[in-house]
């Protein structure tokens, strides 16, 4: 299938990019997305460019009584941080509403021959991008949440081995409101410009 927009023939994988919003934990509900479901966004991001294809990155599924075990974190965190108990009681609702939360972690090889470190990071950032959209494909939505917490050393040990690094969670599960937010975005040719060699 496809659609027309602008004079261009749009196809329906391309619209899911075109699509995709971010959908915050407390507009997230039932149902979350199934075993296969993640089996094929993970799959999605294993297809990002990925230099000597080192998936530098890992997912990791917080659900079922684990999500308590997250929520207790988050809420140390917070009295940590000097949030008070409001603020805490926010950061755990964070952790408890969606049906599913997935903690993104990088493992970046700084001394490998071949790929630098910033490449490695578009790597996992583009994993991040496919993961996201496939949900956005598959009627589900998400977002990327991070923050102070994910340097909290606690929550930090809590989801990485040894030379891992936390860069926060994404939320999944079922929109429970229309898409906003799409206004916000610049115009295509912002950031789409021609290039010129410097004049000698």
């Amino acid at each position: 299938r496809e659609r027309r927009s602008a004079e261009v023939i749009i196809p329906t994988a391309l619209e899911a990019l075109l699509t995709r919003y971010s959908v915050g934990p407390k507009h997230l509900a039932e149902p979350g997305p199934s075993d296969e479901q993640l089996a094929l966004m993970a799959q999605a991001a294993l297809r990002a460019p990925d230099h000597a294809e080192l998936v530098p990155y890992m997912f990791k599924l917080v659900r079922g009584a684990a999500k308590q075990g997250m929520a207790a974190l988050f809420v140390d965190a917070a009295r940590a941080a000097g949030k008070g108990e409001e603020g805490a009681a926010l950061d755990a609702e964070r952790a408890l509403k969606p049906p599913i939360t997935v903690a993104v972690v990088a493992r970046i090889d700084l001394g490998h021959p071949q790929v630098p470190a910033h490449e490695q990071w578009a790597a996992v950032g583009g994993a991040v991008a496919n993961f996201l959209t496939a949900a956005h494909a598959l009627g589900f939505g998400g977002k990327m949440l991070s923050g102070a917490k994910v340097r909290s050393p606690a929550i930090s040990a809590a989801f990485c081995e040894p030379g891992e690094t936390l860069l926060g969670w994404i939320a999944l599960g079922t929109p429970a409101r229309k898409p906003v937010g799409g206004a916000r975005k610049p115009h295509p040719g912002q950031v789409l410009i021609d290039w010129h060699p410097p004049c000698k």
